[in-house]
């Protein structure tokens, strides 16, 4: 196993990914959400990706040198096309405009559009929860999923993010995909040569399946398909939010993300930014938040959302990182 500091792996990162075409704003934005990525203990969102994007920078699946432009911005609404880079400096810029936006108006939809794969969605919203306000975030992902009684892959794992502040204490950062599991779960499934539990994944003829590789050939089952259609149905709430709504592709027009040559993915982000000093007030918002928090923690075992992530963060800033030798060696080649 390699260590290193969270800076060192961040000029590797964002050297790797210079390499690759991106430029110099683009690998650092990149470089640093990734590393954070990496230090929540989000291996599957952290340095691995660096490989991945660096590969769709070299194959056109991604504008290296593309500056993210505001296109539109009426009243509470604004979006940004990401003009086909990676999504971290679009993402950026739509939240920071979005933020600066509510605390005129109260409220912010951003939308941003012509994207690429965000990374870990919650860490969008942290800057929101930092101006003690509340962030919700949504993104759609090539297609997983089918629709609500298909077969199918239509839909992205889509996942949903919302940061709530607090005054005195770490936000509540919750981040969550629409899939019943994630797809990682049934790559090391099928790497370990291990069955799956039914209800995770549907083979290519659309039929529920056990074996792990049949159902990445396959499509991945919505949160609760078993007993509803309820996953599938937020799929799709999300899908035409961060597509019909921003002019973004959808998930079965986008090619995967897990495969070097395709098409650029052109998918979309969307955040909406909430003052609650607009509404019930700060002092009202911020007792009401304690009420809930005291009453969860009465029960032994209650976890806070993101209070985890943000443990292991902190243990990374001081500690530094470690990863496996392969990976490291993949990104010194790409940032020598």
């Amino acid at each position: 196993m390699a260590h290193m500091s969270i800076e060192e792996a961040s000029r590797l990162a964002a050297r790797a990914l210079r390499n690759a075409g991106a430029g110099e704003a683009m690998a650092g934005s990149t470089a640093r959400a990734l590393v954070r990525a990496e230090a929540q203990g989000l291996t599957s969102h952290g340095l691995s990706r660096v490989v991945q994007y660096a590969t769709h920078l070299r194959n056109g699946r991604a504008d290296g040198q593309a500056l993210a432009v505001i296109a539109r911005h009426r009243g509470a609404a604004l979006l940004v096309d990401a003009k086909q880079g990676l999504a971290f400096p679009a993402c950026d810029l739509a939240v920071a405009t979005a933020i600066t936006t509510a605390q005129s108006l109260g409220v912010c939809f951003a939308g941003v559009t012509n994207s690429h794969h965000c990374g870990v969605l919650v860490d969008h919203l942290r800057a929101v929860a930092d101006a003690g306000m509340v962030g919700l975030g949504f993104a759609n992902s090539p297609a997983a999923m089918p629709a609500a009684g298909g077969k199918h892959p239509i839909f992205g794992t889509n996942p949903v993010a919302a940061a709530f502040p607090r005054r005195h204490a770490a936000p509540l950062m919750i981040d969550l995909s629409l899939s019943e599991v994630a797809r990682g779960k049934l790559m090391v499934a099928a790497k370990e040569g291990r069955p799956i539990p039914l209800g995770w994944a549907l083979d290519s003829q659309g039929q529920p399946t056990t074996d792990a590789k049949a159902g990445l050939a396959g499509s991945m089952l919505p949160l609760g398909a078993v007993s509803s259609s309820k996953g599938s149905m937020l799929a799709l709430i999300v899908e035409l939010l961060v597509t019909a709504v921003v002019g973004a592709q959808f998930g079965f027009e986008a090619s995967s993300f897990f495969v070097d040559e395709g098409n650029a993915p052109r998918i979309g982000q969307a955040f909406v930014v909430i003052d609650p000093g607009a509404l019930a007030g700060r002092d009202v918002y911020d007792e009401r938040m304690e009420t809930l928090i005291s009453e969860m923690l009465l029960d032994d075992g209650v976890r806070l959302a993101g209070a985890r992530r943000t443990s292991l963060e902190q243990q990374a800033n001081q500690a530094g990182l470690t990863i496996a030798d392969a990976l490291k060696n993949q990104l010194d080649l790409l940032a020598a």
